[in-house]
């Protein structure tokens, strides 16, 4: 039995990561004004990890939402699965070829494209959903001030492709796309014959 309510234990736990970097920065500070060389080089160090943990931690405490959907999302070896009776599925980040955040039913979720045309569909607040932030960051060129600038609204939209044919889903924002090399390979068989 737990003296603090689960509410309280989810917000502490929800910014621990911001005040510990804080906390840092105040050891770093604290460091440098002991003065002489040797302090002034350890303090600024203290000062950048605990900036850089900060600013990390604002970033996951803003992606994570109380779970109030269905399902559970697990992300095992570079695979993400959502656990849901009907909506429920797996994906390979190597197969991933588009991130999109979009609303479905009133909700907001992250919708998954494959290079092979399946969607998978996962809600924002799904039990889980905040070990997203890391997997997606991991993404090559998507950088994790770019997920939250998506959750807030102002991610711009990257230009379009016509080639494509429209979604529809009426609020949808694209935050990242596998990036395709133009460049075309071939090997002429008969110029290197005599």
């Amino acid at each position: 039995m737990s003296l603090i309510r689960p509410e309280v234990t989810s917000l502490m736990r929800r910014w621990v990561d911001p005040a510990a970097g804080l906390a840092t920065v105040a050891v770093g500070v604290w460091t440098i004004a002991k003065g002489g060389w040797l302090p002034l080089f350890a303090g600024l160090a203290f000062v950048g990890l605990g900036a850089g943990w900060a600013i990390l931690g604002l970033r996951r405490a803003r992606f994570d939402i109380d779970p109030g959907a269905p399902g559970l999302v697990e992300v095992t070896e570079a695979r993400v699965r959502y656990l849901h009776p009907k909506l429920g599925g797996e994906i390979s980040l190597d197969d991933l070829a588009e991130l999109r955040l979009t609303k479905f039913r009133g909700r907001q979720m992250w919708r998954l494209n494959e290079t092979n045309g399946r969607a998978l569909l996962i809600p924002l607040d799904a039990a889980g959903a905040p070990a997203l932030f890391d997997t997606f960051s991991a993404l090559p060129g998507l950088s994790s001030a770019a997920l939250v600038a998506a959750l807030q609204g102002k991610a711009p939209e990257p230009e379009e492709d016509l080639s494509r044919l429209p979604t529809l889903a009426l609020d949808e924002t694209r935050v990242w796309r596998r990036p395709v090399s133009n460049v075309i390979s071939f090997r002429d068989e008969g110029a290197g014959r005599a």
